[in-house]
């Protein structure tokens, strides 16, 4: 099994937090699709004819892409790919774009899974962060998106914004439960450099919470999250049983994917890649076969390390037999070791198949991967 990776790098408008690449170039929107269907074309073989198990069109916005070229993009995927016929299909949407109108054409393509960037469901927190959605359409939103028969909806919130109290985060994840979701991703914002809402806190406009708030309003995701039924099956990421996203998973659990268009990533187990972060030098590029990207070939170190980073933040944790077999006894014996002081302390839970975080652990999983990295 393999995933695609469709990269829409098109914003209506950056958001104030946004350190991923994206554009407000829209006049080439045409153009781009065009390079993105010739790239899926170029690079058949990088996956070597496994069958599709997830695609994924991300951004970016991929909702303010035209319908005719979000067809014509799926269209070259169905035409040289073998997709499995229960594919997860997601797109990333603005709760600004799903209106009744929109999902009605969009239902006609072939996405099951639809990813609502709803960050908060307080308009406080939204004006800052510079979301052009509100609470109210983001409900309205997801009510469309449930009358045009999707019933794979995930929402994405965001925790320790700007001076946010408890109470207005909790009022966040209730709405959010209220909605009745299937799939709830919560991350902790990142104050990333070059970005306005970086530049408002080295200003003093506001302060960033503190390690214990950060914490308690974490501890407050799990907890409400638990309660509503949700499973917690990696650090930012909860679902209903069996609705856990399998685009994610695969990132975690060492699936090749191919990764199209501007700034998209591409993984077979073996080497890294990734395109230029330029639409108009991707086209370029494309357009004269010549892709523009750079590769990464990957130590075994650099796999092992892989391996622990994203499989330890995961419920199902790192399988012993897994590391045994992938990697030589050295590094076997290194995680090993590294983990012993963290199973005495009881942040690390070793049974006969896994090692994997306890909920005390999840709490400091950062220390906790960093000490089982493999460092010369």
């Amino acid at each position: 099994m393999a995933g695609i990776y469709i990269h829409i790098p098109f914003c209506k408008q950056r958001c104030n937090y946004c350190a991923f690449y994206s554009s407000t170039l829209y006049n080439i929107k045409e153009e781009y699709a065009d390079a993105v269907c010739k790239e899926l074309l170029m690079r058949k073989e990088y996956i070597k004819g496994e069958e599709i198990n997830t695609i994924y069109f991300g951004g970016g916005t991929p909702s303010t892409l035209p319908i005719t070229l979000l067809q014509k993009i799926c269209d070259t995927i169905y035409k040289n790919y073998s997709v499995c016929s229960n594919a997860e299909i997601t797109i990333e949407c603005n709760p600004d774009d799903l209106t009744e109108e929109f999902l009605a054409v969009l239902r006609q393509l072939p996405f099951n899974r639809i990813s609502m960037g709803v960050q908060s469901f307080s308009d406080r927190q939204l004006k800052r962060l510079g979301r052009r959605h509100n609470a109210e359409k983001a409900r309205r939103a997801v009510g469309n998106a449930r009358a045009a028969g999707y019933n794979n909806i995930s929402i994405d919130l965001m925790f320790a914004l700007p001076g946010s109290t408890t109470k207005e985060w909790e009022d966040s994840i209730n709405e959010a439960i209220s909605l009745n979701p299937e799939h709830i991703s919560a991350y902790n914002l990142m104050y990333e450099e070059d970005t306005p809402l970086h530049r408002a806190l080295q200003r003093g406009d506001f302060e960033e919470l503190s390690e214990e708030e950060n914490v308690e309003q974490f501890r407050m995701l799990i907890k409400r999250m638990k309660e509503a039924g949700y499973c917690h099956y990696e650090i930012s990421n909860f679902a209903k049983p069996g609705y856990e996203s399998r685009h994610n998973s695969s990132y975690w659990n060492d699936t090749a994917y191919i990764g199209c268009g501007a700034a998209a990533h591409s993984y077979n187990g073996d080497s890294r890649e990734w395109n230029i972060s330029d639409i108009k030098e991707y086209i370029k590029g494309i357009e004269s076969n010549n892709r523009n990207y750079e590769i990464e070939h990957l130590t075994e170190e650099e796999r092992y390390n892989d391996t622990v980073l994203t499989r330890l933040r995961t419920s199902d944790g790192i399988p012993l037999a897994w590391i045994k077999n992938k990697f030589s006894q050295r590094l076997n014996s290194y995680m090993l070791n590294a983990a012993k002081k963290h199973i005495e302390y009881g942040y690390i839970k070793k049974t006969d198949e896994t090692l994997s975080l306890t909920e005390k652990g999840i709490f400091i999983s950062d220390a906790v991967i960093r000490d089982l990295i493999y460092v010369e």
